[in-house]
């Protein structure tokens, strides 16, 4: 497989398989005009690291299919296919091809969207290798198991959980699911096998143990359903966990016609791109209220040392031990209404130290409100401050 050589490629193409071997690149031209006026608007930005960490954020922002979704799966296309074809060559008595797994590997990026944490230290072709690895690998398991049971072995196999998700994949009324799901029920309870080792070759029930599953069924319904009903609704409970456990999976790579612009994304419902300046700014602004927060720490740092001794025994005895006024009063031997009006005097002296700051450095007039609101920020700064030197002493 040759790779793919600019951002535009990476971000707007899927790869086709011929004979169960790489075929070509098929561009996506709604793909590919979103990531080239993308570009267009950040010339300078040429690191696709930067461009995977922009669209995984667009992503976080929505669960919806999105622009942003498709580029991802656009860029996954390289390490889905060499999973898959490492998986393959150690597999060699496996009866699914390369594309196979591909495929199979490639309906696990919601699984991998949800699941990827950027603060990891893996980046996400990584993680998306481990995921789509292990996903083969289970479906190589499960099918083995479905292969080789019958449907009765298999109904007696499966879990509750996972019948009632296979029936709700077929899209079942719910008082369908609800009535397969009680038959199943009453099958588990009197269909038991005399022999475990050979369960999953059970053959069908005999008629005796149908007379007692409709019974049992009409009991609890209140209904009179036939043998022959309960056991079509089983067979098609058995074929619903088949095609759950192993989904027959469309090709999300070939366009819609024979033509590489075919957009075969076109009918799927999508939000624009948000600009990729955005993005630049939105990393800026965070990046500037990290300086302005350690700004303001070392103001309100620098005014506190200012103080006199006893204004600081006093914020550290109410913030940090968390005293009342009463009894820092006791323990200074000093009256109640002198440790409130030195608190009072001393949050009036840092507000005071933080307003300039404030005038001087981000031009702000302090007008009443902004006065109440820089208050606010303050007290809320003077708890985390002393509850992290009282953590440091504990520590």
């Amino acid at each position: 497989m040759h790779p793919r050589n600019n951002l535009v490629e990476i971000f707007s193409t899927f790869l086709v398989f011929a004979d169960d071997r790489f075929c070509r690149w098929v561009t996506d031209a709604k793909l590919r005009r979103s990531i080239a006026n993308a570009i267009q608007q950040t010339p300078q930005e040429t690191d696709e690291d930067f461009w995977i960490s922009f669209l995984y954020n667009q992503l976080r922002k929505s669960s919806s299919v999105t622009l942003a979704k498709e580029h991802t799966i656009a860029y996954l296309q390289e390490p889905c296919y060499w999973t898959s074809q490492k998986i393959v060559a150690s597999f060699a008595t496996t009866q699914y091809k390369l594309s196979d797994c591909f495929q199979i590997a490639i309906t696990q990026v919601d699984k991998i969207f949800k699941g990827f944490n950027p603060n990891s230290g893996s980046s996400l072709k990584n993680y998306a290798s481990t995921v789509f690895g292990l996903a083969i690998r289970e479906t190589f398991r499960q099918r083995h198991e479905i292969d080789i049971c019958t449907d009765w072995g298999l109904l007696r196999k499966i879990s509750k959980k996972r019948l009632e998700e296979s029936l709700q994949a077929e899209s079942f009324p719910r008082d369908t699911i609800v009535a397969y799901m009680t038959v199943w029920n009453c099958f588990k309870l009197l269909y038991v096998p005399t022999q475990a080792h050979t369960s999953r070759q059970l053959s069908k029930p005999d008629n005796q143990t149908w007379e007692a599953i409709a019974k049992a069924y009409n009991s609890q319904t209140h209904q009179q359903v036939h043998p022959q009903t309960l056991e079509t609704w089983l067979l098609a409970s058995a074929k619903a966990v088949r095609r759950y456990l192993y989904p027959n999976v469309t090709s999300f790579n070939a366009p819609v016609n024979s033509e590489d612009s075919g957009e075969w994304l076109d009918n799927i419902p999508s939000n624009e791109l948000d600009s990729p300046l955005t993005y630049i700014i939105a990393q800026e602004e965070q990046q500037l209220r990290g300086s302005r927060q350690s700004e303001i720490n070392q103001v309100l740092i620098e005014a506190l040392t200012q103080l006199d001794p006893q204004a600081r025994q006093i914020l550290q005895l109410y913030y940090t031990q968390g005293l009342t006024q009463q009894q820092i009063a006791k323990q200074l031997q000093v009256q109640q209404y002198t440790v409130s009006r030195r608190l009072t005097k001393t949050r009036e002296t840092l507000l005071k130290s933080l307003a300039s700051w404030s005038q001087e450095n981000l031009h702000i007039s302090m007008t009443p409100d902004i006065l109440k609101s820089t208050s606010a920020v303050m007290e809320e700064w003077l708890q985390v401050y002393y509850m992290q030197d009282k953590n440091q002493k504990v520590l």
